[in-house]
């Protein structure tokens, strides 16, 4: 995809890079790229990703911008309290990189809407807050065959894991998929939410700007994956690690009696 005079100068610092150069700067331009969620994950993501050329960002939320959002959820601001999350993100957005092109879905990603929504893009970032959402986007995203990069945070903590169960690894197995990570989503309560149990707004900037990085390399087709691996890391220890994710085969996504064909299971 042909980059205007503007375009070269704005993303010189991607073209000059080998891994990157004007062919890749095209591909990340002709890039369609999902964020679920424009909260703490998704802020750092969708900024970064606009920020580096990505042709279209589509983000999907249905909530309204209140004030404690923005101890951590940077793509928001005092002035727009009250005006809904996919608003305010594309106006910071579009006045960060006008050549991108932003979508707003203000709804919440059910069932019904998931695999329509998730079929119009090429990669998914999943910056959402509960269980029941993260497992409805890894079961859509492997049913739409598109590429998953899948983030949570806690307190001092975050993990990321890149998942694209609909392939095979160099030795022929499957790539895990969520489900691998966890097989079922943990009893009520037990997890905490961040309005119960606190987080850090700094490390939700420190894993979403990964998690951006990490689609970025899906994209542009460089470096090593995180398929098949796990990245954690601890901010009050300062310490970060990756350790292998293996394929379950007795998960009920893509193991070998898979018996989820759908997303009716979904409520």
């Amino acid at each position: 995809m042909k980059l205007s005079g503007e375009e070269l100068e704005r993303y010189a610092r991607h073209i000059v890079l080998q891994e990157v150069g004007g062919p890749g700067q095209g591909k990340l331009k002709d890039a369609k790229v999902l964020v679920i969620g424009a909260g703490g994950l998704g802020a750092p993501v969708l900024l970064y990703l606009a920020a580096a050329g990505i042709g279209t960002l589509g983000v999907i939320d249905d909530d309204d911008v209140t004030l404690s959002n923005l101890q951590r959820q940077i793509i928001h601001a005092s002035s727009r309290i009250g005006r809904p999350k996919t608003d305010s993100a594309a106006q910071t957005l579009n006045d960060l990189n006008p050549h991108v092109n932003v979508i707003g879905h203000k709804m919440r990603l059910v069932a019904s809407n998931a695999l329509d929504i998730i079929g119009r893009y090429d990669i998914v970032a999943d910056g959402s807050d509960n269980f029941a959402t993260r497992f409805l986007v890894s079961d859509a995203c492997y049913l739409a065959k598109k590429t998953l990069v899948a983030a949570a945070v806690g307190q001092f903590d975050g993990q990321l894991s890149t998942f694209k169960p609909y392939l095979k690894d160099a030795q022929g197995v499957p790539y895990p998929t969520y489900r691998c990570l966890h097989p079922e989503a943990p009893p009520p309560g037990l997890v905490p939410a961040c309005e119960e149990a606190g987080i850090v707004g700094a490390l939700t900037g420190i894993i979403g700007s990964i998690q951006a990085m990490e689609v970025m390399k899906e994209i542009l087709g460089i470096g090593d994956s995180l398929a098949g691996r796990l990245f954690m890391y601890d901010a009050l220890l300062a310490r970060a690690y990756v350790t292998t994710l293996p394929w379950n085969p007795d998960n009920l996504l893509n193991g070998r009696n898979a018996t989820i064909r759908d997303l009716s299971h979904h409520s």
